[in-house]
């Protein structure tokens, strides 16, 4: 035995580690093997969902809990630094600074600190540096002195289950303890929503808190179930030292499905019980346009040393918010923004107040990594929308309202003029779409443009829906600020474990902040004229729920608010865009017609009114005035609203729309491996076990099934990838099965061997089973098991070698036309 003919893992059991040990390194708790730090990409083509390929460390070694180094290990066969370009890409990734590649000779060692002499140098296997070398190298190129060196090695929390933080989110939570560290007080974290901005928020606080760098903390959110779920779930660790800001006391629910009391620091008179450290508030509980409702006022300026601003993109950063009045009053804490969608316009700029991001992860980098859920778009157009409504001379609406004579629009359409028509017809398509999916149980959010236009979709979708509703009535609810029943529903809508409500209804209650992890169908009925909206939107459906398969996410656009696509700003496209027309079908077919964008209207350029919008709930619906007061709305019936396009795109593995359907990407997957018709040839002769090729192609996130039902014949996998991919006309299972049985092949075996080769034949014709047939274990099976043992059909061909044999001139039979 050579060290040629070790593998990749003996080449480190016997020579990688024993040398990291040997520099004093402990590989108890200091030397991580194998480490996973992505999922592994979702890959959505029409039915195919599949995962790509989660990237993996050879080797991560950490400093105390602090990852320091990234070894990646080849075999002896390669070159001692082959490994150093992969093991780079994964440092910048995982914000490592000293990156080694090895074959088991030695070391090259990139010091990407740039603190060396030389940038990559190469180390024999005796020279490998030790911990306390890496350390001090790491704490020089950061600046850190001793003081701030003990905060940035605080612990985290661990409960002992064995979670930690995922890449991503250790780096953010090293960068701010880092840069808490060094005294800057104004902190920016951009991570995409469904990310764990809270989790990261807790393990930022408790690292602070441990070390007694922060004694009192303030952590503020504007939606009452994102304080009451924080409490009871991320910031559980806490007990006993934390409360809310409210006179409120209640039970709820954990994740786990144990109940848990809120701890509240307010008496009956609003007084303030100061003697815990960690305090929860809803803004809107600690502040008002009134000088008594400012309760904040209530603390010293100096009473909070640390404040974490939850979803700071909605109004904190203003300057005559509400929120921004608090952080002033508190100027001498150190402030944390925590933001999926940073914001940066003329009307307000969060990135002024908290200063540059310390640390971004964005939708895109989470879809690509896999911790993320990509979507499909469907854009639908209605003859309404696209041709406008102009009233005739004198026409009036159904309250007696004569309707003003100019052309309404769509964006006109539930904001000053109602069409019934246009709302069933919306109502209806959705509908549709639930039940030719064949789950008519999606979790379902249908933005509205205010709680009145919530109120008639509501109506709108029990009337499509009323077998389910009269089964239970909480089928369909509307979901808005000023409906106390449908509000108290959100938990129950955005727990996993709960069946209904199942289509929701709401205006901009739900746009933001609510962990919806199993919701499947987002439905754009209002316009959304802000960036920063439109992501908090598309948020809602980005987590993957792996219990109940939930993978990726439909979002249905009625008033073209994915033209933000277009926007460079916007960091996450779509798998697939699908615009039906009236008599397409409602489910997004797997081939679509070319892209076509040129009836797109460009993205406007200024802001959204919501922007500034703090809490953005209309107060209460507005009812038709008599004839006599000018409208708010004008109410029509009796407009036919029709589908006039519908279309799909894909997103492909570098992130670029595409309109393709999944027979174009796979025969370009397939020509990527192969280029020519020859060269498959030559493969598919040349390699014995044919589930090799069909494997490498998986391993793209190319499966053969689905494409396969979508041709809809009895192809084997040569035949579809021939017909595919080098457009070769197609033999079935059935004709090449025949073509073997009128050439006779087998007229030298005897009897009971021909009679198991006839059987192998009809299983491939029946079954396709090209590959594996050599495999013994089919002997086990029927037919096989009523033609004798395996023992005794194999010793009909004299020996294990002659029957594979045997089964490679049976394939080989298969395809004599072509090869």
């Amino acid at each position: 035995m050579t060290k040629k003919t070790l593998s990749e893992s003996d080449i480190c059991a016997k020579y990688i580690t024993p040398a990291i040990i040997q520099a004093g390194w402990d590989e108890a708790i200091q030397i991580r093997r194998e480490v996973f730090f992505t999922k592994g990409r979702i890959i959505v083509r029409g039915k195919l969902v599949t995962r790509g390929k989660a990237k993996r460390a050879d080797y991560v070694l950490y400093y105390q809990h602090f990852p320091i180094a990234l070894i990646e290990a080849k075999d002896n066969n390669c070159a001692i630094g082959d490994g150093m370009q992969q093991a780079l890409d994964y440092a910048i990734t995982l914000d490592i600074p000293f990156v080694f590649a090895s074959n088991g000779d030695g070391f090259v060692f990139h010091d990407r600190t740039g603190l060396s002499t030389q940038l990559e140098i190469t180390l024999s296997l005796d020279a490998f540096p030790s911990p306390a070398t890496l350390w001090t190298q790491y704490c020089t190129w950061k600046g850190l002195a001793p003081a701030q060196e003990k905060i940035v090695l605080q612990p985290y929390y661990d409960d002992g289950s064995g979670k930690e933080p995922r890449y991503y989110q250790r780096n953010a939570i090293n960068a701010t303890v880092e840069t808490i560290s060094k005294g800057q007080n104004r902190i920016l974290l951009v991570m995409a929503t469904g990310t764990g901005k809270t989790y990261t928020a807790f393990q930022i606080i408790w690292r602070l808190w441990k070390g007694k760098q922060k004694k009192r903390i303030l952590f503020l959110a504007d939606r009452n179930v994102l304080i009451d779920q924080t409490m009871v779930n991320d910031f559980r660790p806490f007990g006993a030292a934390m409360a809310k800001l409210s006179t409120g006391a209640k039970t709820i629910e954990r994740a786990d499905g144990s109940l848990a009391g809120i701890a509240t620091a307010l008496d009956q008179n609003r007084r303030i019980d100061t003697a815990y450290e960690i305090y929860l508030g809803l803004y809107q509980a600690i502040t008002g346009p009134e000088e008594r409702q400012k309760l904040f006022r209530e603390f010293s300026p100096g009473f909070f040393d640390l404040i974490v601003i939850d979803e700071c993109h909605r109004g904190s950063a203003a300057e005559d918010s509400a929120w921004r009045e608090i952080l002033e009053y508190f100027a001498a804490a150190t402030q944390i923004g925590l933001t999926a969608t940073p914001k940066e316009t003329e009307y307000v700029s969060n990135i002024h107040y908290f200063g540059e991001p310390v640390y971004t992860y964005t939708l895109r980098q989470g879809i690509r990594d896999g911790f993320l859920a990509p979507y499909k778009v469907i854009k639908v157009h209605l003859n309404v929308d696209v041709e406008g409504y102009r009233p005739q001379q004198g026409e009036i609406d159904q309250y007696g309202h004569e309707i003003d004579d100019r052309i309404y629009n769509q964006k006109d359409f539930d904001r000053n003029l109602v069409i019934d028509e246009r709302t069933m017809r919306v109502a209806k398509w959705v509908s549709d779409h639930l039940k030719q999916s064949g789950d008519r149980f999606q979790k379902t959010i249908v933005f509205c443009v205010d709680t009145e236009h919530a109120a008639r979709m509501r109506q709108a979708f029990i009337n499509e829906n009323q077998d389910l509703v009269q089964q239970n009535v909480r089928y369909v609810m509307r979901i808005t600020g000023n409906d106390a029943e449908g509000a108290a529903q959100i938990g129950n809508f955005i727990d996993p474990e709960a069946t209904y409500p199942v289509i929701v209804t709401t205006s901009r209650l739900l746009s933001t902040g609510v962990d919806a992890q199993t919701c499947r169908l987002i439905v754009l009925d209002r316009e959304i004229g802000s960036m920063t909206e439109f992501k908090q939107i598309v948020g809602r459906g980005t987590r993957v729920h792996e219990d109940t398969k939930k993978y990726y996410f439909t979002l249905i656009d009625f008033r073209k608010a994915t033209n933000h696509f277009a926007d460079p700003d916007f960091d996450g496209e779509p798998v697939q865009i699908y615009e039906p027309g009236e008599d397409d079908p409602v489910v997004p077919p797997d081939d679509m017609p070319p892209p076509d964008n040129a009836d797109e209207d460009p993205i406007p350029p200024q802001p959204g009114a919501d922007e500034t919008v703090v809490d953005g709930e209309p107060s209460d619906i507005h009812l038709p005035q008599d004839r006599g007061d000018a409208p708010r709305k004008f109410y029509i019936k009796g407009r036919p609203v029709t589908v006039l396009t519908e279309r799909v795109e894909y997103l492909d593995e570098n992130g670029k729309l595409i309109t393709e359907s999944l027979r174009d990407y796979s025969r370009k997957a397939i020509r990527q491996h192969y280029t020519s018709l020859d060269q498959f040839l030559r493969r598919w002769k040349s390699v014995k076990r044919k589930e090799a090729i069909i494997e490498e192609l998986a391993e793209e996130g190319l499966l053969l099934a689905p494409l396969l039902e979508e041709v809809g014949k009895d192809l084997d996998p040569f035949d579809l990838i021939c017909h595919i991919a080098f457009d070769q006309p197609p033999l079935t299972r059935h004709d090449r099965a025949n073509n073997v049985r009128k050439r006779d092949v087998f007229t030298k075996y005897g009897p009971q061997a021909r009679a198991v080769l006839e059987a192998l034949l009809a299983k491939y014709q029946d079954e396709g089973m090209v590959a594996g047939l050599d495999d013994t274990k089919i002997l086990e099976i029927p037919p096989f098991n009523k033609m004798g043992t395996p023992f005794q059909l194999i010793k009909q061909f004299g020996s294990r070698a002659s029957f594979e044999n045997a089964v490679h001139e049976l394939q080989a039979a298969l395809y004599q036309e072509v090869i």
